[in-house]
Parts: structure tokens; sequence; C-alpha cells
């Protein structure tokens, strides 16, 4: 743990901890790390785009690029983990569902040798459902935006 400004701990998951988390396994788990854990509030995770990942085979061959349904799974996938942390341990994977995606908005391609960064902040929660507001950046150029909420297997 790494102690912030104004008494805030920050926290961060690496992908040992992010599967402990998520039942996601390759090739859709979509995240590498999370950084700037603040609880269930706020976090980023961090996507290292590779040219590697199979959907490049086929989208597209000559010009490479991330499909924007993998860039908000992967917002969904960060927000999850640390919704899934708030909960405390458990002895399996917790299985996270899409309820909603609004406002999605792709603003600049993403391509292999892109560092991505999903900056993710829980708007509201009701029971086992959450609420969070996501913008994904690549170096400072934010690429992608949506408004998700989820809910969590209990």
């Amino acid at each position: 743990m790494v102690e912030a400004a104004a008494g805030a701990t920050l926290e961060s998951a690496d992908i040992l901890q992010i599967m402990r988390c998520l039942p996601h396994r390759y090739p859709f788990l979509l995240i590498d790390r999370i950084i700037d854990i603040r609880g269930d509030e706020s976090c980023i995770g961090v996507k290292n785009v590779t040219i590697n990942e199979p959907q490049f085979q086929g989208h597209f061959p000559e010009r490479p690029v991330m499909p924007g349904v993998l860039l908000i799974e992967a917002m969904a996938q960060t927000a999850g983990v640390i919704a899934a942390r708030a909960q405390g341990e458990v002895d399996r994977p917790r299985l996270v569902y899409f309820a909603t995606i609004d406002s999605a908005k792709f603003r600049k391609p993403v391509t292999p040798g892109d560092r991505v960064e999903f900056h993710m902040t829980k708007t509201a929660q009701k029971r086992n459902i959450w609420w969070y507001s996501g913008r994904a950046l690549v170096e400072g150029t934010l690429v992608c935006e949506a408004q998700i909420s989820a809910m969590m297997s209990v």
C-alpha cells in the first residue's frame, strides 16, 4: 500500500489478484494491473495492448484496431475487481454481469503498442448493483468513455 495525499490509501492489484476476483481468463481477461485503488470508489485499470492478441487476426489484419466492445469490457472488468474486493474474500472468483452500458463514445482507435488506462469512478451502488463512470486514456488522450452498471452474484 502507498499512502496518498489527504490521508487516502492507494492500493494496487497485480494479475494474480485480478484472477482471484474475476472468473475471466485468456483470451478474455483484458486488464493486466489495477493501480490507485480507493476502496470501491475509483481506480485505474491498465491494459498493455499487443499484436499477439487474437482479435487482431480479424480486426483488422491490415490495420489492427482494438474493438470498442473490448474497451468497454475492460472498463467493466476494472470496475468488477474493485467491487468484488469491496465484498471481501471468497473461495472462488465472483461472477459480475453487465446490467447497462450508456453514453458509450469512441474517440480514437487503440492499436498494438498502446497502454490503455481505464479510469473508473463509482457513481452509485444499491445492494449488489454498482454504477461506474469510465474513461479510457492512451498517453493522456481520451479514446473511449461510457457509463456502465453491473450486478454481482452473491
